[in-house]
């Protein structure tokens, strides 16, 4: 658990996959792979019924996530002593039954999703211009490059055009009631012609 506002640390499905996935060579790997696969099938029907993050999402995680879950913690029991602590596989194992309670969250909160993939494709992009960052001039520039770099990254999180973002709130900004400035914010910004303006 993390001290800040007491929050609890969730675990990435996708790490604990690739951890087995990398152990293929061996058949007892295809398993867990395919259970691991049908969490994901799982997920995909949420987003596809549009409940990702309701109560209906956490029923069905209830229903049909967890007992995949549960079959994929048998699984690692049932294998750990057959590879020893320090291969390839062993570690898997050990990794998914080390952290199964961080692995398992996402089927206690319709909030969490299984894995973290969202946030590291995020972070990727930071880390690849990260030499280029170096460049900026001087230390006003870079600060100003990271507001607008966090607000282009918002809006596509929200599905926003961040051109037509930027255009409108940058025309708009100098006259906004400061008291409503939130409504600016990518997640709660509407484009001027569903505003009436």
């Amino acid at each position: 658990m993390t001290k800040p506002g007491g929050r609890v640390r969730a675990g990435c499905l996708a790490h604990a996959r690739r951890k087995i996935f990398e152990q293929n060579e061996h058949t007892e790997t295809k398993e867990a792979l395919e259970l691991i696969a049908s969490i994901y099938r799982i997920e995909a029907d949420a987003k596809a019924a549009s409940i990702v993050g309701t109560d209906a999402h956490l029923a069905l995680r209830r229903e049909k996530s967890r007992p995949l879950f549960a079959r994929l913690l048998r699984w690692a029991r049932r294998h750990r002593d057959h590879f020893e602590p320090r291969s390839g596989m062993g570690k898997a194992i050990r990794y998914l039954l080390g952290h199964f309670r961080e692995l398992g969250r996402f089927l206690r909160f319709a909030s969490i999703p299984p894995d973290n993939n969202i946030a590291e494709a995020s972070l990727r992009r930071v880390a690849l211009g990260r030499s280029n960052y170096l460049f900026f001039g001087n230390e006003d520039a870079g600060k100003n490059f990271a507001v607008l770099y966090t607000l282009v990254a918002s809006c596509e999180k929200h599905g926003v055009n961040a051109i037509d973002y930027l255009t409108d709130v940058l025309t708009r900004v100098q006259t906004h009631p400061a008291s409503r400035i939130e409504e600016l914010l990518p997640h709660r910004w509407k484009p001027p012609d569903a505003t009436g303006r």
